[in-house]
């Protein structure tokens, strides 16, 4: 059984499953570890872990210990309070469709993602920075995002993994540009938010392809190479003129953790902008749910919920939740188990409730196969085609091999 506990619980004879952080946060070569003795409880507590997971069936247990599932259970019962608390002035109103978005939104992608490349090829070669033109797009991104978030923030998580460092660049732009309009800020400043979302990796353009693009676990020597893009990031944003505070802002803060386990400065809670804050939350989830060398994507209900228990240790409590409720627990795209054994695919979210959305039916988990003739049902309405129905889970695609964006309009 598997079981999360605190490190200071930790005893040998125990049986570590997972860390409970990225693959680059703690020092071991694979993620389940048996403990040994204490010098390895000491060499975790070292890393800063905090809270780990523990396999009782192949090590010592803790009686008291929550169960996964309890833990992630009670986990996404608060993140649907969370969604549930949203406000009326809080959710955004689309002026469009997701269907009569996504065309206007696929040209958009492709054009940031050729940007993007453009621009880090550019700083290989030693070449300034094009600001206008990175510019451009962020504006275009924008009116996309006013006309319907979901369409953007859909078609970014299509990428090969060869593509994550361009893709990862706009998707942060993306969620950064969203998440800022939907936290209130101003034109101006949305815009440089996006700016420094598109900006902020910029400096990895200096470290090795080797290490970059390698597809086992860093060493300490590789890792620290890695964490010197911020600095380098930072170092050609200086020479570029027409950036902004706040887009420098956040490439510098943005591996800055609230408990000071960040990077590189180790800045703590107020130490670290508001900007750098953001970056950190919007970083990290696309990170996590996106497939890289070396590691593979996890779903982005998960990511949500992989936030939520970093909120007030590393990252910025309001701001996780803010997140949350801006891009909801289900979005486009998500395969979700309903209470009728039905199987659907998330094609649009209600402006009026996240946990309710309209999905279209694809698989009969009843009968173990496809509907021949997919339909839509909203389930947001209280009678009618899905009304008496309702989301219990989530699934992954993988199970029954499909690609969810495939199903989209």
């Amino acid at each position: 059984m598997i079981k999360k506990i605190n490190v200071n619980e930790l005893i040998p004879g125990m049986f570590i499953s997972d860390f409970n952080c990225t693959w680059l946060q703690h020092p071991f070569l694979n993620n389940n570890v048996k403990v040994k003795d204490e010098k390895i409880i000491n060499k975790i507590c070292e890393y800063g872990i905090r809270e780990v997971y523990i396999d009782t069936d192949k090590g010592l247990d803790v009686a008291h210990a929550q169960t996964e599932k309890e833990m992630i259970q009670q986990i996404q019962t608060e993140i649907e309070e969370v969604i549930e608390s949203a406000t009326e002035d809080t959710v955004h109103k689309k002026q469009t469709s997701f269907k009569e978005e996504l065309v206007n939104a696929g040209k958009v992608i492709e054009e940031a993602s050729q940007t993007v490349k453009n621009i880090m090829e550019d700083i290989k070669l030693g070449k300034q920075l094009n600001i206008e033109t990175a510019n451009e797009i962020v504006l275009k991104m924008i009116d996309s995002i006013i006309r319907n978030k979901d369409a953007l923030v859909s078609l970014g998580r299509i990428r090969k993994k060869d593509e994550y460092t361009f893709m990862h660049s706009v998707n942060v732009c993306v969620l950064m540009v969203a998440f800022s309009k939907h936290l209130g800020y101003d034109d101006k400043t949305i815009e440089l938010l996006g700016m420094g979302g598109l900006l902020h990796d910029i400096g990895k353009m200096r470290i090795p392809l080797s290490i970059l693009n390698k597809p086992y676990k860093l060493t300490a020597r590789e890792y620290d190479i890695v964490k010197v893009h911020v600095k380098d990031g930072c170092d050609i944003l200086a020479q570029s003129p027409g950036i902004s505070e706040t887009s420098f802002l956040v490439t510098s803060h943005h591996h800055e953790r609230l408990d000071g386990t960040g990077y590189p400065r180790g800045l703590k809670g107020e130490e670290i902008s508001d900007a750098g804050k953001m970056a950190a939350i919007a970083d990290m989830y696309d990170a996590m749910t996106s497939d890289r060398c070396y590691k593979m994507k996890i779903l982005p209900t998960s990511g949500l919920r992989e936030l939520y228990e970093l909120r007030g240790i590393q990252l910025d409590d309001v701001m996780v939740q803010e997140f949350i409720r801006c891009f909801g627990i289900y979005p486009v795209g998500t395969l979700v188990r309903l209470k009728s054994g039905l199987l659907a695919i998330v094609i649009d979210n209600s402006d009026h409730n996240l946990l309710q959305p309209k999905v279209r039916v694809i698989y009969d988990a009843n009968k173990e196969e496809f509907i021949r003739m997919p339909y839509e049902i909203d389930l947001s309405q209280s009678s009618g085609d899905g009304g008496a129905d309702s989301i219990t889970n989530y699934e992954s695609p993988e199970r029954i091999h499909i690609h969810t964006l495939s199903y989209l309009p």
